[in-house]
């Protein structure tokens, strides 16, 4: 009877850049890549506001009654207050002016302390006994964004060791 057998040799030297990268990712430290990740949020949040109009998902935002730029009188506060925080564990990004969420989420504005809501809007007083304010999203990852931290992403990976 005759022996069968398979017989493999492998140099070790193929391997040698790829056992330095193993071991980079070993001591892989995720915070700088968080802190991109952030910064590229925030960047992104900055864009959807200033150019974009829309919320995450595409939709436009609602018009507003003065027909002016959405949010060009408070979207200066907004943008001011957008900022980004990373670490280890995580990126995240946000708006921290006290009405942000308004604009996020709408809200419906009520009289309390008098039978009407007196406000300036569209070159004239006017009076209402409730002003809705539509939700206009501004924090939220598009299919696009989520693309860019992707390849923000792979990026990085490709610039280790």
């Amino acid at each position: 009877m005759d022996a069968i057998g398979v017989s493999i040799t492998l140099d070790g030297a193929q391997f040698g850049a790829a056992m330095a990268r193993m071991r980079s990712l070993g001591s892989f430290d995720p915070a700088p890549l968080m802190e991109e990740i952030a910064a590229l949020g925030e960047s992104q949040t900055r864009r959807r506001i200033s150019e974009d109009k829309t919320a995450p998902d595409g939709t436009p935002w609602a018009p507003n009654r003065n027909g002016t730029p959405i949010l060009a009188e408070t979207g200066q506060h907004l943008l001011a207050s957008l900022a980004w925080y990373a670490s280890a564990e995580e990126a995240v990004w946000g708006a921290s002016w006290e009405f942000a969420h308004i604009h996020q989420e709408g809200a419906v504005i009520v009289a309390k302390n008098a039978p009407y809501l007196t406000f300036f809007s569209g070159g004239a007083w006017r009076r209402a006994k409730s002003v809705t304010i539509p939700a206009r999203p501004f924090i939220g990852l598009s299919a696009e964004n989520r693309a860019e931290i992707e390849d923000l992403v792979s990026d990085h990976f490709a610039r280790l060791p």
